[in-house]
């Protein structure tokens, strides 16, 4: 935003935040930690409205922490956090679980439906509730964003969803799994898959169940999100092919290694095989773009014949990342249609 375009006071903007893990309280140190920078810079005062779980509901006083949780009261109808703190978004920080999937979907609705921006973290409920999502925010005239679900601070969504407009991209490959990244690169060095694992749980990279992670889920639900940005793709109704990380593994990435190359989990899609995701092990070599990433790093390859190839690597697998990416998202709504560059 231009100096001239920007406000001559920020506006009040307040968020719902749903869920108080790891992410969502790294989403609520953000907000309050950063307000006046973001202020400054982007014209909009974020604060904390309300902040749910599904067994308490609190009100932050603002400017202020999230109080303990001993001093929170029992839970509240979604209704009655967004009306009692006039939100202008609602921020998903839930765990991706069938547990919690019908709840998303249903919070996400509602916001949606009433006007209000959501920004999330979880992948269930795009997988399953799709176009319900569009056709709330349609018929809302509100926004979704969905950058926490796709590769965290890696800004994946933001290119599928309008950086590629126009560009022709024609397939998706990809290593947005850094947890897969990492313990492939630890098998190559030696290590069994429970030392690589327990490494990697260690780091924060991996999650206390890293079955998702390293039987090829995650990642092709990341690309089917993407697909679905990119080109339309239902993605209930994407096919699914996975190729795990395993027991059986270690040989083939130590191979991999002796050769000069390393072995990586990659996720793809194309237009010319519509409605299929497949994850390999592939072996990728030096100039590789999947092979130059270190440690729990990812990258997306947008395949553009006309414009080139398009890539984009980096990204932090952890909790600050996520609330990173969601922060980002929930300023991408909150200005969106404002005039100069910004």
């Amino acid at each position: 935003m231009t100096p001239a375009a920007r406000p001559s006071s920020p506006e009040d903007v307040a968020v719902v935040l749903s869920g108080y893990g790891p992410v969502g309280r790294a989403f609520a140190d953000l907000v309050r930690t950063r307000g006046d920078e973001l202020a400054h810079r982007y014209g909009v005062r974020l604060r904390l409205g309300a902040v749910r779980t599904g067994s308490a509901h609190c009100l932050p006083r603002p400017g202020d922490p999230v109080p303990p949780r001993p001093a929170w009261g029992p839970p509240a109808a979604l209704e009655e956090s967004l009306d009692r703190s006039n939100a202008r978004v609602l921020v998903q920080a839930l765990p991706s679980s069938p547990a919690v999937r019908r709840q998303a979907a249903e919070e996400a609705v509602l916001a949606l439906r009433r006007g209000v921006h959501v920004v999330t973290a979880a992948k269930g409920h795009l997988l399953t509730h799709w176009s319900e999502l569009g056709e709330a925010a349609q018929a809302g005239r509100s926004l979704i964003r969905i950058s926490g679900a796709t590769g965290a601070a890696l800004p994946t969504a933001d290119l599928a969803r309008s950086g590629l407009r126009g560009l022709g991209c024609r397939s998706v490959r990809a290593c947005p799994n850094g947890t897969a990244t990492f313990v492939l690169d630890r098998l190559a060095a030696g290590e069994s898959l429970e030392e690589a694992v327990g490494a990697a749980q260690r780091r924060g990279i991996a999650e206390a169940d890293p079955s998702a992670d390293l039987s090829g889920e995650d990642a092709a639900t990341k690309v089917r999100l993407l697909a679905a940005l990119l080109w339309g793709w239902e993605p209930s109704a994407v096919r699914v092919r996975t190729e795990p990380v395993d027991g059986h593994t270690a040989p083939a990435a130590r191979a991999a290694a002796a050769r000069g190359n390393r072995l990586r989990a990659v996720a793809g899609a194309s237009v010319d095989e519509p409605l299929v995701v497949r994850v390999r092990l592939e072996e990728t070599a030096p100039g590789d773009p999947l092979h130059a990433l270190a440690g729990p790093e990812k990258a997306v390859v947008y395949g553009c014949p006309e414009a080139g190839d398009i890539t984009v690597s980096g990204g932090r697998s952890s909790p600050v990342g996520a609330a990173l990416a969601m922060l980002k998202d929930t300023l991408d709504v909150t200005t969106a249609g404002r005039f100069g560059f910004g």
